[in-house]
């Protein structure tokens, strides 16, 4: 089977091939609608967004796999070119390869180690979760990154992770809107009990009501459709849409990505009501287009440069000096913009 170009996906998509690779590399100036068809055309072809991906024919010693949970959200195509950068620095190639819904990432990794001779592993994106007896089946070094990891205290010794702190930044989020003077604020999430990334920053939403004193409502508990794409558009839009028809109290709404929280903005205006007057809206990443689309979307910005610089240094150092375990996390930064703000642009980077 022929692997799958960017001119593929650009006549799948009936586009140019210099819109996809827009899209690929985060640029704004896209269509949302045509964002969205074309991310949903590279999930279901499996075709990885990165000139490394010619790398996958090759054989080669010097290089550490990229193993991918998710690359429907921009924000992880921005983490794939800075972890090729750092990795490059060190003589080494980055090797994508994608997991598939359903598949153990562990095992998906093993075969593809043993495959190309691969020397580490960057686990990038999704929920990683995994018993001890497995995580000490992988012999090559490896390094959670940007994961919804929640490890227990037998397993956190076993691995190295990066990632940004997804309860404490979402705990901001909702204390910005606190202190705008909301009450009523819902948010799209995944189950209580999955301690994912939404996971995570479900509970930064739910601790930050208790510590103000407000009443945890269920029904602003909103579950997101489980048969669309996760970190999509389609999925804020069409969540929100079952939230304004059950017509309870809200003046704000969070969302867990920036590009959920585009589709919760479409789904607000399609209905008539007004961001932010009726309805506050944050999202959480800070991707690039969150900044230029109308209005601009209040998010909690991850550190991706730190995060894929510190990433590539633990694994390197687990490499070259076998050296311990470490668990980093990251503060994000606050960005308050005009979904929240009354129209008035407080960013001022």
């Amino acid at each position: 089977m022929e692997e799958i170009t960017i001119r593929d996906i650009a006549r799948m998509c009936g586009v140019g091939v210099s819109t996809v690779s827009r899209v690929i590399n985060d640029h704004p100036d896209v269509n949302p609608q045509t964002r969205e068809r074309i991310l949903s055309v590279i999930q279901k072809s499996g075709y990885i967004p990165n000139n490394s991906a010619r790398n996958l024919k090759r054989t080669e010693a010097r290089s550490i796999a990229l193993v991918l949970k998710d690359i429907r959200n921009p924000f992880f195509t921005s983490m794939i070119d800075l972890l090729e950068v750092e990795v490059r620095k060190r003589g080494y190639s980055l090797v994508p390869h994608r997991v598939r819904a359903g598949e153990d990432e562990v095992d998906s990794a093993m075969e593809f180690i043993k495959e190309k001779r691969l020397q580490g592993v960057v686990f990038l994106g999704g929920y990683f979760r995994n018993s001890v007896e497995k995580l000490r089946m992988l012999r090559v070094p490896f390094v959670l990154s940007a994961t919804g990891s929640m490890p227990d205290s037998e397993s956190f010794a076993l691995y190295s992770s990066v990632s940004v702190d997804d309860k404490k930044g979402s705990g901001r989020l909702v204390q910005h809107l606190i202190d705008t003077g909301h009450r009523d604020i819902a948010i799209l999430a995944a189950e209580r009990d999955e301690k994912s990334v939404s996971g995570l920053r479900l509970e930064g939403y739910l601790d930050t009501l208790e510590k103000n004193g407000i009443p945890i409502r269920e029904e602003l508990i909103c579950r997101m459709d489980p048969d669309i794409a996760f970190f999509s558009s389609e999925n804020g839009y069409e969540t929100t849409k079952k939230l304004l028809d059950r017509k309870v109290r809200c003046t704000a709404i969070c969302a867990f990505s920036d590009m959920v929280a585009i589709g919760v903005c479409r789904a607000v205006m399609e209905r008539g009501g007004r961001i932010p007057q009726d309805y506050a809206v944050t999202g959480f990443d800070g991707i690039n287009l969150s900044r230029y689309y109308t209005p601009s979307i209040t998010t909690l910005r991850q550190p991706i440069e730190k995060i894929a610089e510190a990433t590539v240094a633990l694994l390197f150092e687990r490499l070259e000096n076998g050296g311990e375990n470490r668990n980093l996390l990251y503060e994000g930064e606050l960005l308050i913009r005009e979904s929240t703000a009354g129209g008035i642009l407080i960013e001022t980077d």
